[in-house]
């Protein structure tokens, strides 16, 4: 790795991690929201809100695209969008913590997908964090669980969140990340309003509904994608998707430290584990150099 990647790849892991802290956060936010207006109707207007300030903010960005790019951008929009779509209608069927174990699923289909479709070659290293991460994350989220529709619409979702995660890191280029951001949240906004065809969206109820709903558009949702599309131009797809296994551990925290739960062992131990996963693939030191070649080789690519 050269001395000039490093700091890069370091600086993209704390944004992915502090992108994660921002989801996690969200659980506990939008609860009440989303009791007084239908959840399609909350996604569609948080879109439209993140889309129309991405463009007025970041028109120049937008219109120096190239045409692969600005394609490229808008498919990883509807594959994303798509699997907003589909995790929202399984977490109708299934808990919660059911859902937020089978969307993190995602950490597996990544590296799978990066195999299938790029033929990247994944690390020992990297299968372990793997390994740590689900078994953190059933840890967090799971107290028992069958297997119905809700539970296949969500993991259809992760294998979608898996799918956006490779094409962002192959796709992703530092000088076309702020347009490229935009253009997908533009792209996911178009997904989330058909969804709520015949009728279209209804707004916010209130002005703490707005209020949650602006938080969700600027800082998670358009913010959130610039940070994860700046930072996959510099992280291979399944180290990034490993870093994302952190949500459900600020998840926790947040709901533990606003008073929402209680603190348990599970936590802990599902957190550790998660925590475990990442410093392997990001902050131990690398004994060989079957990770330093796979991100020279993204750097390059």
């Amino acid at each position: 790795m050269t001395t000039t990647a490093r700091p890069r790849i370091f600086a993209a892991t704390l944004g992915l991690i502090a992108m994660t802290a921002v989801w996690g956060s969200t659980f506990v936010l939008i609860k009440d929201a989303v009791e007084r207006m239908r959840v399609v109707d909350f996604l569609a207007v948080r879109f439209v809100v993140a889309a129309l300030a991405m463009l007025v903010l970041f028109a120049r960005p937008v219109w120096r695209l190239g045409r692969r790019q600005l394609g490229r951008a808008l498919l990883l929009g509807l594959v994303y969008g798509i699997a907003q779509l589909l995790q929202t209608w399984g977490l109708k069927l299934i808990a919660p913590s059911v859902s937020g174990f089978a969307t993190g699923m995602y950490v597996v289909f990544t590296p799978i997908l990066a195999w299938l479709l790029l033929r990247e070659r994944v690390a020992g290293v990297v299968w372990l964090a793997v390994a740590l991460a689900t078994g953190g994350l059933a840890l967090l989220s799971l107290h028992g669980v069958s297997v119905d529709p809700g539970v296949w619409l969500t993991l259809a979702s992760a294998a979608l969140y898996a799918l956006h995660i490779v094409g962002l890191g192959r796709w992703s280029r530092e000088a076309d990340a702020i347009g490229m951001s935009a253009m997908q949240v533009v792209a996911i906004a178009v997904v989330c309003l058909l969804a709520t065809l015949p009728h279209g969206p209804s707004l916010p109820p209130d002005g703490s509904a707005w209020l949650v709903v602006l938080y969700m558009a600027l800082v998670a949702g358009a913010g959130a994608m610039l940070v994860q599309t700046w930072a996959q131009a510099h992280l291979p797809p399944a180290r990034a998707a490993i870093v994302m296994t952190t949500e459900p551990v600020f998840a926790a925290g947040f709901a533990v430290a606003l008073g929402v739960d209680t603190l348990s062992w599970r936590m802990l131990a599902g957190g550790a584990l998660v925590l475990g996963a990442m410093y392997l693939v990001e902050l131990a030191p690398r004994r060989g150099a079957a990770l330093d070649a796979e991100a020279i080789h993204h750097e390059v690519s």
